[in-house]
């Protein structure tokens, strides 16, 4: 069995999808700035719900690298914690508490220590909606009664204009429910949402582009050879496909020369339809099986 290659992109790539999907790129689209299938960008976006996580920064406050390698450098020169914290300008407490959760002194490492510190600095954020359990349960009864997180949320600052801790914007509503903030909303209160999909979508996204709704490279029925309007040449078939619920299809083809019509609903007719046709005279219908006969069928009706 052959395995794909898992793709990692970096963080400069990462940045270009949040952007294009801010725009209003499809996940189609962006995948082709990247020649990789749409899956691998869902993947990706779809971890925060199609919302863009916040860019991390340092607290001006913290220990930075070049302090960490002075540090490093003046504990193998043999400096003391407080020949140190005068060198950096900070308190020896700092120094000591920097030492000590990093290995201590015959351990300590400035790179390491710099990308532990930055890994303990992340932390979920608790939202207003997991705090305020009071405010959760009304806009839980609002969504439930199909109210939009809009309209929510001006009800709240009409209904209660002096009391803050009851006000919540609409951002703050869609992000609890898409990102799944433990203790905020149900995942379930998705599906009474106006529009019921699985990310947050930009407002700038639309689905009218140019080839939505479209087969790609498909040939218009409008361009068959003008021999196939008189019907004095067999070999041009003609045909649809319509499909149902439960995954059903119908396959109607109609040779146009002497009017055959097969029409066919499962899988095993479909099989024996193709190797049938594969035995008759073809020129405007191409196919070797079921698969390539459907996209074929489905072009040539335009």
């Amino acid at each position: 069995m052959a395995y794909r290659t898992r793709t990692y992109y970096t963080d400069s790539q990462k940045a270009l999808m949040w952007e294009r999907w801010r725009e209003g790129w499809t996940l189609h689209q962006i995948a082709q700035l990247f020649s990789r299938p749409h899956a691998s960008i869902q993947g990706i976006l779809s971890r925060t719900g199609g919302i863009r996580p916040p860019e991390r920064s340092r607290s001006p406050k913290a220990l930075t690298l070049g302090e960490r390698e002075e540090i490093s450098r003046a504990m193998v020169a043999g400096f003391s914690i407080r020949a140190i914290a005068v060198i950096l300008g900070r308190a020896p407490s700092t120094i000591s508490r920097e030492i000590k959760r990093n290995g201590g002194q015959g351990c300590y490492r400035a790179a390491q220590a710099d990308q532990a510190a930055w890994d303990r600095a992340r932390r979920p954020k608790r939202r207003k909606l997991a705090e305020n359990r009071l405010l959760a349960r009304i806009v839980t009864e609002k969504l439930r009664l199909e109210w939009s997180p809009e309209q929510i949320a001006g009800w709240l600052k009409h209904t209660y204009p002096c009391d803050e801790n009851c006000h919540v914007s609409h951002e703050t509503i869609y992000r609890s429910l898409f990102i799944q903030a433990r203790g905020a909303l149900k995942k379930e209160l998705l599906q009474h949402l106006r529009r019921t999909r699985g990310m947050r979508r930009s407002r700038h996204h639309t689905q009218k582009t140019d080839t939505h709704g479209r087969i790609v490279d498909a040939v218009s029925i409008s361009e068959r050879p003008a021999t196939v309007e008189d019907r004095a040449v067999p070999g041009h078939w003609e045909g649809d496909l319509l499909f149902g619920s439960a995954n059903s299809q119908i396959a109607t083809l109609v040779e146009r020369h002497k009017g055959i019509d097969v029409s066919t609903y499962s899988q095993a007719k479909l099989n024996a339809l193709a190797r049938r046709l594969n035995e008759r005279p073809r020129k405007t219908l191409d196919f070797q099986t079921p698969a390539e006969m459907f996209s074929q069928i489905v072009a040539s009706t335009g």
